[in-house]
């Protein structure tokens, strides 16, 4: 196993910061390595906790009375200069539960009223997104919506569609757009699923 040496803070910035590390990888071989962190300060690091709390949460809900469409979002993405879709999400706030920032969220980016699924702690436990590059973990929140689109709680800084996709547009939008990967693999069973969400059931 490697072993970071020190760590040093890069940036000063709300949402996200650069920190660098001095690290020995496990063949004895110096590592200069960047990780991008959603922590404000080096004892907040997963590095340093220890812990996996989650930073953000997706959410993958489905609408209509016959459960037949997928909630997305186009949206355009600096990172890219192109639109993305993706599923609706968000951080989560300090002091927040996860499954409350989820229905926080996705009102805020659609305008829907949205009922989480209780399910087994695996299937929503935080996963890490790009820990190549880093350290961000997001919970997958999934449930129902209901209500219309609103684009009212936006943020200014949002250029947010909200697209309610059934299976042959998710199709399309697998073929032909960007997709964010998290969202694509779901998408890809929500094709292949006769029920989407049978897969979460506890059936032991």
């Amino acid at each position: 196993m490697g072993k970071i040496h020190d760590i040093e803070k890069l940036t000063d910035c709300k949402y996200v910061n650069l920190y660098h590390l001095n690290a020995t990888s496990v063949h004895n071989t110096p590592v200069s390595y960047y990780v991008a962190s959603r922590a404000k300060s080096i004892d907040k690091l997963k590095i340093r906790t220890g812990k996996n709390t989650p930073d953000g949460v997706i959410i993958y809900s489905l609408y209509g009375e016959k459960k037949d469409r997928v909630v997305l979002i186009r949206q355009y993405r600096y990172s890219i200069g192109d639109y993305i879709y993706e599923f609706p999400a968000g951080l989560v706030e300090p002091g927040e539960e996860f499954h409350e920032g989820a229905v926080r969220e996705m009102h805020e980016e659609t305008g829907f009223n949205f009922t989480p699924l209780k399910v087994a702690p695996e299937y929503e436990k935080p996963y890490f997104t790009t820990v190549g590059m880093t350290d961000e973990s997001c919970a997958t929140v999934y449930g129902y919506s209901t209500g219309e689109i609103s684009a009212d709680a936006q943020e200014d800084t949002e250029e947010i569609q909200v697209v309610l996709a059934d299976k042959a547009e998710v199709k399309r939008i697998l073929k032909e757009e960007n997709v964010a990967i998290m969202c694509a693999y779901m998408l890809m069973h929500f094709l292949q699923d006769e029920e989407p969400f049978a897969f979460l059931r506890d059936d032991k």
